[in-house]
């Protein structure tokens, strides 16, 4: 463990409110960077994130002090945002929303003007990825976002997976495999527009 994953689990141990603040300030861009790349979307993935945060909150109230010390913060964020993508999945397959004619939400959707990032040379490519990650199967999905866009390590993400290294290895290997495939029909987009 580092010194800011140790000090920030003993941060936890000793005073929840103020260590899970800093869990957040931590680990939020991750988190979040995991989920846009999972769901294609950032408004959900937003929804999500939070959702994540408030799940890692609740679970971290029933923990004990020397519990919170021992934790892997960084993998056990993304296992809860995985479960808490999966969950989504599995009630949007069950309760189907229905969407609602585009006249009658025209009024209340957001400015949609270019703002600075999306007007960055990459913005093309980094949305033909994102298109591209949600065609891959959910384990693929999973550990190409976690190896390339969370930067976590096979170890860290086999166990969010809860499977063995060499399965990881394969998923992401699989996975960068099937990108390249389904990216082919233009120039594959820059590494940076994984970031």
């Amino acid at each position: 463990m580092d010194e800011t994953a140790e000090h920030l689990t003993e941060r936890l141990a000793v005073d929840l409110d103020d260590g899970f603040t800093e869990l957040v300030r931590l680990h939020a861009r991750a988190v979040h960077a995991f989920l846009f790349r999972v769901t294609g979307s950032a408004v959900e993935a937003e929804d999500l994130g939070q959702d994540t945060f408030l799940r890692a909150y609740t679970a971290l109230r029933g923990y004990s002090p020397s519990r919170r010390r021992d934790l892997r913060c960084r993998a056990w964020l993304m296992t809860i945002a995985a479960n808490v993508w999966r969950n989504q999945i599995r009630t949007n397959v069950r309760h189907p929303v229905s969407p609602a004619p585009v006249e009658n939400s025209a009024e209340t959707w957001a400015d949609e003007s270019p703002g600075p990032e999306e007007r960055a040379s990459t913005a093309d490519d980094r949305g033909r990825l994102v298109s591209a990650l949600t065609e891959l199967p959910e384990k693929s999905r999973v550990a190409v976002v976690l190896r390339h866009v969370v930067g976590m390590s096979y170890g860290e993400i086999a166990e969010v997976q809860g499977c063995p290294v060499g399965t990881v290895k394969a998923q992401v290997s699989r996975g960068v495999g099937n990108l390249r495939e389904l990216l082919k029909a233009g120039d594959p987009p820059p590494r940076e527009a994984l970031k």
